[in-house]
């Protein structure tokens, strides 16, 4: 008796084609509710949100300088972390400025 299925190097003999179910034009794929939600929300708040690092730089870089106090948010270690990798530069006593970048 012949192999039911074909085996490895072996192409699989049908008369005829299967054809693959496509999705209608314009249709969504299938998805949870909370997702859609999720990404409804997402996209009516104009996008995701901007991490705590990525809120510093932008905020010290719109006011020139900026305070501990005004980056409540923000961890006081990550202030120290990003001084370190330079994105951020302590100019005093919890006052700090964007650091210039070079232009790549």
């Amino acid at each position: 008796m012949p192999n039911a299925a074909p085996g490895i190097g072996e192409d699989a003999n049908y008369e005829y084609s299967i054809p693959l179910r496509r999705a209608a034009p314009g249709a969504r794929p299938k998805m949870r509710e909370r997702d859609r939600d999720r990404v409804e929300a997402l996209r009516l708040a104009g996008g995701p949100k901007l991490s705590l690092r990525d809120r510093a730089v932008a905020l010290a870089t719109e006011r020139g300088v900026v305070r501990t106090r005004e980056l409540t948010d923000i961890p006081r270690c990550y202030l120290a972390r990003m001084c370190e990798e330079g994105l951020l530069v302590k100019i005093g006593y919890g006052v700090y400025r964007a650091a210039k970048r070079q232009a790549a």
